[in-house]
């Protein structure tokens, strides 16, 4: 999860074979936004009408399987590519982009390592 800037707010980590939307309830649980923006593959009711309860709103273009295709703003979601350059950053470190290391542990520290040193540059 990244922030308006682009920044690093948290990270999860998943078994590979787990889909996306596992880690989605407890990334978000606790933090506070205006609006989530995320690709199709979040595109899930329990999660919008979450959002909603919150007062959040949800940037999350529908699926194309979708019986009632919803609207979403088209604007605002050109701004996920913060999301992608982030990634992009972090695919810079090699030893994460290749996941070096053998545990968990050591792999979530230096996703922590590389969060710094990009927030510092």
């Amino acid at each position: 999860m990244v922030d308006a800037l682009g920044n690093l707010v948290r990270f999860l980590l998943l078994p590979g074979q787990a889909h996306d939307m596992k880690g989605v309830a407890p990334l978000i649980r606790g933090v506070s936004f205006d609006a989530l923006l995320a690709d199709k593959a979040f595109d899930a009711d329990w999660l919008i009408q979450d959002l909603d309860e919150r007062g959040s709103t949800a940037v999350i273009p529908p699926k194309t399987n979708r019986k009632i295709q919803r609207d979403y703003d088209a604007e605002i979601y050109k701004w996920r590519h913060l999301v992608e350059n982030y990634f992009a950053k972090i695919k810079e470190f090699r030893g994460i982009a290749t996941r070096y290391d053998k545990t968990d542990c050591s792999y979530a520290a230096n996703w922590n390592l590389v969060a710094a040193l990009i927030a510092s540059r």
